[in-house]
């Protein structure tokens, strides 16, 4: 139950943060934006880093493999292609999208193991739950252009 809660509240976080940065991104650019959302978002990191952790970022140079480091690079991604995306399509509909997108692609990442995900059994159950959360995106986008 705690994960559901946290999830849901991600997703709320997600779409506030969205419309937030499209925003920010309104009044200045998509790369200012952008820089700000990371910069304060390692100000608030390193604050609770600094409060609470205290763990040594020593330890992030002998993690293997290297390439899951990267996760910042691909958050700066995540930011800037939210905010165009929903300056675009709006909040509801740029959402639908983005969530039937991760959906689909950590299905993928778990039915092949990738990226050192334990590999999952191929559902049918999992394949029609998604099949109708792609047809709700189908109606949703059907009476927008009615």
């Amino acid at each position: 139950m705690l994960g559901i809660l946290i999830a849901v509240l991600s997703g709320i976080l997600m779409s506030v943060q969205g419309v937030f940065n499209t925003n920010v991104t309104e009044h200045s650019s998509l790369w200012v934006a952008n820089t700000w959302v990371q910069m304060t978002a390692l100000a608030v990191c390193l604050a609770f880093w600094g409060a609470a952790d205290r763990t040594s970022f020593a330890l992030l140079f002998e993690f293997r493999p290297k390439y899951v480091l990267l996760g910042g690079v691909i958050g700066a991604f995540i930011t800037l292609t939210v905010v165009k995306s929903m300056d675009i399509m709006g909040p509801a509909q740029a959402v639908l999208f983005i969530v039937i997108a991760q959906m689909i692609s950590a299905y993928i990442i778990e039915l092949a193991g990738l990226f050192g995900t334990q590999k999952a059994d191929w559902s049918m159950q999992k394949l029609i739950g998604m099949a109708v959360a792609i047809a709700g995106v189908v109606l949703f986008q059907w009476e927008r252009s009615a």
